[in-house]
């Protein structure tokens, strides 16, 4: 992920005709050909762009802003936001107060980039564009709708959503369609602001205003169109990415000093109230640009300006900051520390990406292989069935055989047991004819007789074959259709289980890929944490080079105090013997007053090398303690 710096860009305004009757003379010069500007007699500084007293407004347009237009369209997150003392041209700059309908020449950033946004959406035909708007201000730290004014401030919240974007819950969101709506919307977001006259300006902002608009876009994905299923012909379903980006225009209130605006009563506390969101600003810069203070906490929840812009500084999105100063000496102190402000803000790096969904892309890689699953699970399908007709074609033949065998040992038997009662029918009928011929039987009996003798007479005559034929044909189709509902049944609950298996691959498939995201998750933190380390590790061995070379530095000048410390003994010595020598030589008898000025020098010399060897084992060890 790259790391973009937030850009500034200081435009200096020219002097009021006011500033020129009270003879106030210009503080601020430019460099010609340069981003550097000098202000007093030595104070330079230098910016990504300077704008001089003589800049007009499309020049700020086309240098700073308009590349910002192209990457909201491309998908990224862009924040320009206004900063400097009261009446330095912050809303003349950004064109978002009373002078938004004005002349086409003085028109501001927004409503120029507002044209050329809807410009853009106009000219690209592939494109499913949605534009919304919303417009809020911060006034004595609370959140008020511009849009919808009888939204309370207690409905709006700041909140951050499940990607950790900052988000204020409860603002009303406009659809809209043209840049005259927008024009008209933020219009009618101006005469609601808070505005107040000073003794600095006479329209005086006296709260923050944040213009947010809207991108969303639903792109064609190409290579998504023009995928084919695996082991089949056909085209996938068209895939669409879909595409979030939002531009902020952040008017901030201006940093003023009572002294010089003369404010009193409910606008000395809206001034109270200006200057701590601006202070709680200013300390998130400065925590963001200083990069001891990377691991360190940033106080974004100071303030709600701080919090609404944590994803414009050191978060997501491509920042611009406009510095505007006055030129004018009287206002020399706000000038520099407005630039002060600025110069720190370059030091900020944010980390802009394109704000698709990256789900999209999962859901066309899934989508198609679903697609493939199914075109598998039909040719399997297919194999199943081809293979349980085989079977079961195998398994018919084979019972056919069977039950052909069996029909023909039960004709048999049955034939043998249609024999022998044929046989036996015969004897009971030649016993019958034997019985009527003796005439001894009452009559009764011999109609019993003939009865039987009919009976027997009929069944000889009547053929059964042919029925007999007729119910083995049945039975045998029934035997055949009840096994071909057993065989289909089990084709069926192959199906089904089949059909059960690659259920559950695909369950276990997302879980896969659930665990693989989670894992890709840890490394990108452990990554992070791992580089936090390597930054730390680098700057304690830079420290411990530094104390090495100071260790160095104090053993050198402790050798050369030695030293010197000895060549003063050595010399103070020599000066005593000289001194004895000349006395000896002058007097017979030693003086008392050599022998005493000798004896003192010796002491002084003695106390001075015990102080500078005491002093110098105190630095030995307040540098092994450091």
């Amino acid at each position: 992920m790259e790391e973009t710096p937030v850009k500034v860009a200081v435009r200096i305004r020219p002097l009021l005709p006011k500033e020129i009757l009270h003879n106030q003379h210009v503080c601020v010069r430019v460099i010609p050909n340069t981003q550097q500007i000098i202000i007093g007699k030595d104070r330079p500084f230098t910016f990504d762009f300077v704008f001089g007293q003589n800049s007009v407004q499309d020049e700020v347009y086309i240098t700073c802003i308009k590349p910002l237009v192209s990457s909201l369209i491309e998908g990224y997150n862009v924040t320009v936001f206004a900063y400097g003392q009261t009446g330095s041209g912050k809303t003349y700059t950004l064109g978002g107060g009373h002078g938004v309908s004005m002349a086409a020449k003085e028109k501001g950033i927004i409503p120029r980039a507002i044209q050329e946004i809807f410009q853009r959406i106009t000219e690209n035909h592939i494109t499913d564009y949605t534009v919304k708007v919303s417009y809020i201000e911060v006034y004595k730290e609370e959140l008020r709708d511009l849009l919808d004014l009888e939204t309370s401030s207690k409905d709006m919240h700041i909140r951050e959503d499940e990607k950790r974007n900052t988000v204020i819950v409860g603002a009303k969101e406009c659809l809209v369609e043209s840049a005259d709506e927008v024009i008209q919307l933020l219009d009618g977001g101006n005469a609601a602001r808070h505005t107040g006259t000073t003794q600095m300006n006479e329209f005086s902002s006296r709260s923050h205003a944040i213009l947010t608009i809207s991108v969303d876009q639903q792109v064609l994905n190409l290579e998504g169109a023009n995928r084919t299923v695996w082991n089949t012909g056909e085209t996938s379903a068209t895939s669409v990415q879909l595409i979030s980006s939002k531009f902020h225009f952040v008017d901030l209130a201006g940093s003023e000093r009572v002294t010089k605006t003369g404010n009193t009563g409910e606008r000395f506390k809206e001034s109270v109230q200006i200057n701590s969101g601006l202070l709680a600003l200013g300390n998130v810069i400065s925590a963001l640009g200083d990069p001891r203070r990377k691991s360190q906490h940033v106080p974004y929840r100071d303030s709600k300006i701080t919090r609404i812009l944590k994803d414009s500084l050191g978060g997501n999105a491509k920042t611009l900051m406009i510095a505007c100063i006055s030129p004018s000496s009287f206002n020399f102190d706000e000038s520099l520390n407005s630039l002060k402000y600025a110069n720190r803000a370059r030091s900020i790096r944010n980390k802009p990406i394109v704000n698709y969904n990256p789900d999209w892309d999962r859901i066309n890689e899934m989508e198609l292989e679903i697609q493939a699953l199914r075109q598998a699970l039909q040719n399997r399908r297919g194999a199943l069935v081809n293979r349980a007709n085989q079977a079961s074609q195998s398994l018919t033949e084979e019972q056919e055989k069977i039950r052909i065998r069996s029909l023909e040992e039960r004709l048999a038997l049955l034939q043998f047991e249609c024999c022998h009662y044929r046989n036996c029918t015969e004897d009971a009928f030649r016993i019958l004819l034997e019985l009527k011929g003796t005439g001894s039987l009452p009559k009764s009996q011999l109609c019993k007789l003939q009865e039987w003798i009919d009976v027997t007479e009929g069944f000889q005559a009547d053929n059964s074959t042919p029925r007999l034929n007729s119910t083995a044909e049945e039975e045998a189709h029934l035997i055949t259709c009840l096994q071909l509902k057993r065989e289909l049944k089990k084709c069926q609950d192959a199906l089904a289980a089949d059909e059960k298996a690659f259920s559950q691959k695909e369950a276990e498939l997302k879980q896969l890929q659930a665990r693989i995201n989670t894992v890709l998750q840890e490394n990108k933190v452990h990554l992070a944490f791992l580089d936090e380390e390597e930054n730390k590790q680098k700057l304690q061995k830079e420290k411990m080079v530094e104390q090495q070379l100071l260790i160095d530095r104090l053993r050198q000048q402790l050798q050369g105090s030695n030293t010197i410390l000895y060549k003063s003994c050595l010399s103070t010595d020599g000066t005593s013997d000289n001194d004895s020598r000349c006395v000896k030589r002058s007097y017979s008898v030693p003086h008392q007053s050599s022998q005493t000025e000798s004896f003192t020098a010796t002491k002084v010399t003695q106390r001075t090398s015990k102080k500078v060897v005491v002093v110098s084992l105190q630095i030995i060890f307040y540098i092994l303690n450091l």
